[in-house]
């Protein structure tokens, strides 16, 4: 890797270094390829820079967005809802409730040129670890590109499927990186009837898009008095606007500017920067905070009526990740209250710093795991040392409330993708959005024996591209703790999973592991089976709770428990997991599929985009549907089968190399409705004629 360039510098030049009928044939839609390729939208403020934008940059104002002019909206509009959460008990002695939370500022892909949905690539942050955020900034921004970045539908969606809000980004940079003071006039102008037109774009924008807010890092010098006096009305103005209308939407500002206009980085609360915390939602503490400044912020923060916690202290990971040096004890000290949050910048750092060509899934998740949970990968016994991981003192979250929950352990990423353990896809792939609700705790195993490891593995799978692998040496029994539950049971209720052992492994008697109290030493078990040696493809069961289901009650844990009764090591697979009671009718066929550009590629492949409707509402018979997931684009193949082409929780999406078959005429594309079990609507179908 390249020499990296210090905080200050990165902080300041943003991420520009990350630098159902037929349709006419593709001639019919002029431009290349790359011209229907939607990307995720940055903006500047209002007047743009002088000369021209770098290949592959297109300059836009933000005061003359309109969303009904907005051609890839469809594509970058995120739809799945903000998911609630609960606090379940800490695995460990150590991480502490209603104390210090997490926010993390990460770079997914350059400003510009990131595609809206995913690409042909695993090489991704596939971020995962959602159970210790609670807000994640969607971080870029260069005086080169733009200065206010939309969050991409993918990353939305996942978070928002974990119970995490995602912010946008409005980065006003110092002159020394390209910043010019009349940006930041821009973003603050004011109306004569004493509104701000660009916080209402901002708000318009959110609403849009389907996101949670802005974090606003103003870095270019040269204000004074009345220029901070305005950014303070602007932030006040932004909050209360989002406030309306819905779902309020969050602030977060950094600290760099102060009231006098200057930038000052403060590193602490204090009276030269408590007018913008008053205004916002939270504070992004500059990296040089102490012990002291933590205390004193913390005192100011209460006597403003606020909390300790809607703080966070900044943590530069991007150049070392755990071999940061952190005062951890000044932040959150282990013999006394955590004095702020944790404000992680570039977390990202555990997928760049993999050499060039070893960026392959499944050490990149090894690495986020140890990010997050500590070289032990233990949550409930997280060693000491100079690295502190948020696992040993943040307390967890889960989405895991209602039935009907499903995993199949999609990350996000993969190397194929598979159907009910068949490869249907043969090629890398990322979309985030449609990545499953994982584990939180990465890993807690109770065994007496030696400890398996377990961990994500992209070499087959039941369904998306990745599959939960648990490898042992040794015989003994072991149960591996996988999500933290709120699950209620009743005697309709079934967990059912798909797994398999893989060649050569030695056979292992595997039950699903319920704990019905806040005690997860507590488990009660369920067998689904012994598979036997050797690996023979994969096996599904369905399990019925008998007594557990006939007494209600409520899972509060979910997991499993394996032993090799002959002995021997074990490499087993699990697929999917599911609970539920009855089981919906499959979704409604979405509606309306249309093709509504193309073009063909040079290698004789075509470029579509396409629009449809959702299902048409669900009746109220005793089997309704459930509701939509996600939708799947499959290529019908002429001796029947299907080719999958991506996937997408929204109702438009791209398709870069549509393959002809055989010299077909025509290319059938069907598009699917996907529920929460993964059971799939009949296809709604459009023609391509080539």
């Amino acid at each position: 890797m390249s020499e990296r360039p210090t905080r200050r510098a990165v902080l300041a030049a943003g991420a520009a270094g990350l630098a159902a009928g037929a349709l006419p044939a593709a001639a019919a839609s002029a431009g290349a390829a790359e011209d229907l390729q939607p990307y995720a939208s940055y903006w500047f403020p209002d007047g743009l820079p002088s000369g021209t934008p770098a290949p592959g940059v297109t300059w836009r104002s933000l005061s003359a967005w309109r969303e009904r002019d907005d051609a890839d909206l469809p594509f970058n509009r995120a739809t799945v809802p903000l998911a609630p959460r609960f606090t379940p008990p800490p695995p460990n002695a150590t991480a502490r409730p209603d104390q210090a939370r997490v926010c993390a500022l990460a770079a997914f892909a350059p400003t510009s040129g990131n595609p809206s949905q995913g690409s042909a690539s695993a090489d991704f942050y596939a971020l995962s670890h959602w159970a210790y955020l609670d807000e994640l900034v969607f971080w870029g921004g260069s005086a080169g590109e733009g200065l206010v970045l939309a969050p991409n539908a993918p990353v939305v969606d996942a978070a928002h499927r974990n119970g995490v809000r995602v912010l946008g980004t409005v980065f006003l940079p110092p002159a020394a990186y390209g910043g010019q003071l009349r940006w930041t006039h821009d973003l603050v102008r004011q109306g004569p009837d004493g509104a701000f037109p660009l916080a209402d774009k901002l708000v318009e924008v959110a609403r849009a898009y389907g996101f949670d807010g802005w974090f606003l890092n103003a870095e270019t010098g040269g204000g004074d008095a009345r220029l901070g006096a305005r950014m303070r009305d602007f932030v006040a103005y932004l909050r209360a606007r989002g406030a309306s209308g819905g779902r309020a939407l969050r602030v977060t500002w950094y600290d760099a500017m102060t009231v006098s206009g200057d930038i000052a980085w403060q590193n602490e609360l204090n009276e030269r920067n408590a007018p913008f915390f008053r205004a916002a939602d939270g504070m992004f503490l500059n990296f040089g905070w102490s012990r002291s400044g933590l205390v004193s912020s913390g005192e100011l923060a209460r006597s403003l009526g606020r909390g300790p916690f809607e703080l966070w202290a900044g943590i530069d990971v991007e150049a070392r990740g755990w071999d940061t040096p952190v005062d951890w004890d000044a932040l959150v000290p282990a013999g006394g209250p955590h004095l702020a949050s944790y404000g992680f910048y570039r977390p990202e750092w555990t997928w760049r710093s993999l050499p060039e060509g070893g960026r392959a899934p499944a050490a990149f998740h090894a690495r986020d795991d140890r990010f997050w949970s500590g070289a032990a990968l233990d949550p409930a016994c997280p060693e000491s040392g100079p690295w502190r991981p948020a696992a040993a003192t943040v307390v967890d979250r889960s989405t895991l409330i209602a039935l009907p929950f499903a995993t199949t352990f999609n990350t996000g990423h993969g190397l194929g993708w598979y159907d009910r353990g068949r490869r249907v896809a043969g090629d890398a792939w990322n979309h985030l959005g449609l990545q499953d609700r994982l584990p939180g705790r990465r890993w807690v195993v109770h065994t007496a024996g030696d400890r398996p490891f377990v961990g994500f593995d992209f070499a087959d799978a039941w369904r998306g591209g990745s599959s939960l692998l648990v490898t042992t040496q040794a015989a003994g029994a072991a149960t591996v703790e996988l999500y933290a539950a709120r699950l209620p049971l009743s005697e309709a209720t079934v967990v059912e999973l798909a797994h398999r052992t893989d060649p050569g492994s030695a056979a292992v008697r595997v039950e699903v592991a319920l704990a019905l109290e806040e005690r997860p030493d507590r488990f009660a078990y369920l067998p689904a089976g012994t598979l036997p040696a050797g690996g023979r493809g994969w096996t599904t069961a369905t399990l019925r709770l008998g007594p557990l289901g006939r007494a209600g009650g409520t899972a509060r844990v979910l997991g499993v428990r394996l032993t090799a009764p002959d002995g021997g090591g074990v490499r087993w697979r699990l697929g999917e997991l599911a609970v539920h009671d009855a089981v919906p009718a499959a979704p409604g066929r979405p509606r309306a599929v249309t093709v509504s550009a193309s073009t063909r590629n040079a290698d004789g492949t075509a470029a579509l985009r396409l629009r449809w409707d959702p299902p048409a509402a669900a009746g109220t018979g005793r089997r309704a549907p459930g509701p939509v997931r996600h939708y799947e684009l499959r290529q019908a193949l002429p001796g029947g089968g299907f080719r999958f082409l991506g996937g997408t929780c929204g109702h438009a999406y791209y398709v870069p190399a549509l393959r002809r078959t055989a010299g077909e005429a025509a290319t059938r594309v069907d598009v699917c409705a996907v529920d929460e079990l993964y059971s799939v609507s009949a296809p709604a179908s459009v023609m391509f004629r080539w």
